[in-house]
């Protein structure tokens, strides 16, 4: 059974920097796509990054983060992260790490909709005063 832990979260001021991580433990050979989600109070969970698990090249982001975040993995670790450049009090939040497993030689791409993922961590918490 595959579990997701997340990390690092923490209050920082606008312009700030933080890096999430995410570990994944149990079963993680049907590892396909990884994705940071947020939700902030009163608003709708949304997608900030996915990222190709096995491979690590293909990624995607939101446009309300490109060429602020960055999203990465470590398969050695198991670990996921997300690098968080120039913070805005936009991007409080509830970080959510998340995991979709498929068959092996399923195939296909990696989407930032929560519907596909099927494993969610509990969550870590940033804040950003102004």
């Amino acid at each position: 059974q595959l579990q997701l832990v997340e990390s690092g979260g923490a209050s920082v001021h606008s312009g700030g920097s933080l890096n999430l991580s995410c570990a994944a433990s149990g079963s993680t050979a049907r590892i396909y796509c990884m994705a940071w989600f947020r939700q902030a109070p009163g608003k709708e969970r949304e997608g900030v990054a996915t990222i190709y698990y096995p491979g690590g090249g293909t990624k995607y982001y939101a446009d309300s983060v490109k060429g602020r975040f960055t999203i990465s993995r470590d398969k050695t670790k198991n670990t996921l992260y997300l690098q968080m450049n120039s913070l805005e009090p936009e991007d409080a939040a509830m970080y959510y790490c998340a995991a979709e497993e498929r068959p092996p030689d399923y195939g296909g791409a990696c989407f930032l909709l929560s519907s596909k993922y099927n494993k969610w961590g509990q969550g870590t918490q940033v804040t950003v005063a102004s």
